[in-house]
């Protein structure tokens, strides 16, 4: 009898501790960790030691290691390494969303699709709709982090190179899709514009889906977690807020059992697929 295959051996990047609002990080990872270890064996790490631990893995799945502008040395360090030891990491490293910054969201603008309008040089301020308020965020931001609302008569003051300068919208409330590779497997939104992370399920039409997953297959990630977040404008529609492809939180605790289960289902089969495809 030919000897079992091993099984493949995963390091799972994530920092249990971090302090995010509203979230909590180490019992979203721990809960996924304990259903992924049916199929694979696992070892978590935090997000500093993953370069120096990744040689004795076949991938690494980086999940809710927070936000990497508060280690960005030890990032880069684990980016080069992996790139030079050819280790599978997923979500692969070569998103265009928040991965590498939010130059995406002025891109898209230019390219007039449904994002929020985005501008970064005092001159294209008459490019946005006239607001009295606008929002002013960095570059590299994650998290809120850095995020500023500024008046009108002030935002130019802040526009220095390094921030991304958009209306202030009141929209009626914030959505967002989560994809498995290319497939949506639910969607929560947060009813009140004032309590982001307090989510109930929301039901998908298909114009939203036909705009999530725009947004999903211009990223060109063949396998990984995304997710898509937008806000209902006051004419109707979604526009953009975020595409979060390196370390987006999941929400599950939001989740009936059913749809938990169901979506712990896709990310194995997914994790598996991927490294068939690096294999």
């Amino acid at each position: 009898m030919a000897p079992a295959r091993p099984r493949p051996r995963l390091l799972y990047v994530t920092d249990l501790t971090y302090p995010a609002r509203g979230r909590r990080y180490g019992d979203e990872d721990v809960h996924l960790t304990s259903r992924l270890r049916a199929d694979f064996d696992l070892a978590l790490c935090h997000p500093r030691d993953a370069a120096a631990l990744l040689d004795g893995f076949d991938a690494v799945v980086v999940r809710n290691s927070g936000p990497v502008l508060t280690y960005p040395e030890a990032y880069e360090a684990f980016r080069r390494r992996a790139t030079e030891a050819g280790k599978p990491v997923y979500n692969p490293l070569t998103g265009r969303g928040d991965m590498a910054g939010k130059q995406y969201l002025l891109e898209l603008s230019a390219a007039g699709r449904p994002v929020i309008p985005t501008v970064d040089r005092a001159e294209d301020l008459r490019l946005l709709p006239a607001a009295n308020r606008y929002v002013v965020k960095p570059r590299l931001g994650a998290d809120s982090v850095g995020l500023r609302v500024v008046s009108g008569d002030a935002v130019r003051e802040f526009i220095d190179g390094s921030v991304l300068v958009q209306p202030h919208i009141d929209f009626a409330y914030e959505v967002s899709f989560y994809f498995v590779d290319h497939d949506l497997q639910y969607a929560l939104y947060a009813p009140d514009p004032g309590r982001r992370w307090q989510l109930e399920p929301y039901e998908v039409t298909p114009h939203d889906l036909e705009f999530a997953r725009s947004f999903v297959d211009w990223n060109t990630l063949d396998h990984g977690i995304q997710r898509v977040d937008a806000c209902r404008a006051p004419d109707g529609e979604l526009l953009l807020v975020e595409l979060e492809d390196l370390n987006p939180y999941l929400s599950l605790d939001a989740l009936d059992t059913e749809s938990r289960e169901s979506f712990v289902s896709a990310v194995t089969a997914s994790l598996h697929r991927f490294l068939r495809a690096a294999g």
